[in-house]
């Protein structure tokens, strides 16, 4: 009776692995033929380098001349922005320049000795450009301006091994940019911009692990646009961002998405990120055009050049008071010693018009006078440290001591050349009497003083 009960425990055991055995295969054969669709729905997407950044799900800080600089970008990060990218740089400036940790901050500058010093200067370097390697590194893009293969390859090896991914700017319209045939103008030779990108990916990823990425804007027609776009996307990159303007655009006109799905379509076919950028006023906006429009992120310029809190949600107190965003940038720019005329220059889009500290902005010369106005009293000896080192502050007018013995010779010798009356001797005397009728003349009627011009020059 042992023997059978063993038996039959054994075949109970065999029949129930069978039975495991065939419904596993069953069942992976149905996730298989239900699987298989969605495979086939999902393209593959571009593999993210080790070191790099995938741009979806992400809501960035627009590169910007003037307002990406170092104390913009740190105060982006602050209120919650995912990434950040630096304003355009351009390959020439920083080819030739030297990478160098500044002792006192900690931060990373590239810096060179500007090209138009004068024979009798004593020879200084400027910073090209700086970045926080703790704070912001990993979450930092590089924007290149160029135009040729090779000196972007040249200048994206000096800063890759500092950021997170390099992104070719071809959406610059300004002369300083297209003058060159870089930023809106390689939107106008497809052939150099895509080589531009090839180099680069070819080059730069698998030497430093890092993306490439491109940002781009409307072309004349939704086919053109739709076709630069699939030249793009098949270089290799990770990421497009679209700027839903034509290059004649400026900021003040309205944004136009009629064509930002299509580009979506584009780059998700092939697996590339795409980020839209044009009149996205904070992170709850952004959030439901990502949704609306099939994007996968979304980029912040202008509304955050005026109050970078606009990176915050809704839920997590939303945008922060303008003294609060102040003070703080203000903060990070001194930590940064940033160059005063760009706190300045910042100050003056973060201050509302309305405010007094608008009109006591100008007068202003260094970080102790401007703190000081601003009542930011606990930002005074930061302040005091930082003019000292940028070599700010009030300068004093030298007077130079009056040679009274010489001013007497002079007059003196004046008016050896001049009768008691003090018109030249030998002078022609038709001209004089001439003179004589014509202020007697105008001598009842004074000539009023323009108000207009006053005001001009008061101005």
């Amino acid at each position: 009776m042992r023997r059978f009960a063993c038996l039959l425990r054994g075949v109970m055991v065999s029949t129930s692995i069978a039975e495991e055995a065939a419904a596993t295969s069953v069942a992976t054969a149905t996730m298989t033929a239900t699987a298989t669709p969605a495979i086939a729905a999902t393209p593959a997407r571009v593999p993210i380098p080790p070191r790099g950044v995938d741009y979806r799900g992400k809501l960035a800080l627009a590169p910007m001349v003037r307002s990406g600089e170092l104390p913009s970008r740190l105060l982006a990060l602050h209120y919650g922005a995912d990434l950040v990218w630096g304003p355009e740089t351009v390959d020439h400036s920083l080819i030739g320049s030297v990478r160098r940790v500044n002792p006192r901050t900690n931060m990373i500058e590239w810096t060179r000795i500007p090209s138009n010093q004068t024979k009798h200067e004593t020879p200084a370097e400027s910073v090209i450009y700086r970045l926080d390697p703790l704070r912001e590194g990993s979450k930092h893009v590089f924007q290149i301006g160029t135009s040729d293969p090779e000196r972007a390859v040249a200048a994206a090896r000096l800063v890759a091994a500092d950021v997170a991914g390099i992104d070719v700017n071809a959406g610059c319209p300004k002369p300083f940019s297209t003058s060159g045939g870089m930023g809106a103008a390689l939107l106008q030779t497809p052939d150099k911009l895509a080589a531009i990108l090839e180099a680069l990916v070819r080059e730069i990823p698998p030497a430093f692990g890092i993306g490439i990425s491109v940002k781009i804007r409307l072309l004349e027609t939704p086919e053109r646009t739709g076709a630069l776009v699939r030249r793009l996307v098949a270089t290799g990159i990770t990421g497009l961002t679209l700027h839903c303007r034509t290059t004649p655009m400026r900021p003040r006109e309205r944004a136009i998405r009629e064509q930002l799905r299509m580009v979506a379509g584009v780059c998700r076919e092939a697996g590339v990120a795409c980020l839209m950028n044009g009149d996205v006023a904070g992170r709850d906006e952004a959030e439901a055009l990502v949704e609306e429009y099939g994007v996968d992120g979304a980029m912040i310029a202008t509304a955050a050049e005026k109050n970078p809190s606009v990176f915050r949600a809704g839920k997590d107190g939303g945008m922060a008071g303008w003294r609060e965003a102040v003070e703080r940038y203000v903060r990070f720019a001194m930590e940064a010693e940033n160059k005063f005329g760009n706190t300045k220059y910042l100050l003056g889009q973060m201050i509302p018009g309305k405010e007094q500290a608008i009109r006591e902005l100008p007068p202003c010369k260094s970080y102790v006078k401007t703190v000081e106005m601003l009542g930011f009293g606990g930002l005074v000896e930061l302040a005091r440290a930082t003019d000292e080192v940028l070599g700010l502050g009030e300068k004093k007018k030298v007077v130079a001591p009056v040679d009274k013995s010489a001013a007497g010779q002079g007059a003196n010798k004046k008016r050896k050349w001049t009768d008691n009356g003090g018109r030249n001797k030998g002078g022609d005397a038709k001209r004089q009497q001439q003179h004589q009728t014509q202020q007697t003349q105008t001598q009842p009627h004074p000539a009023p003083i323009p108000t207009a011009v006053a005001a001009t020059t008061t101005v």
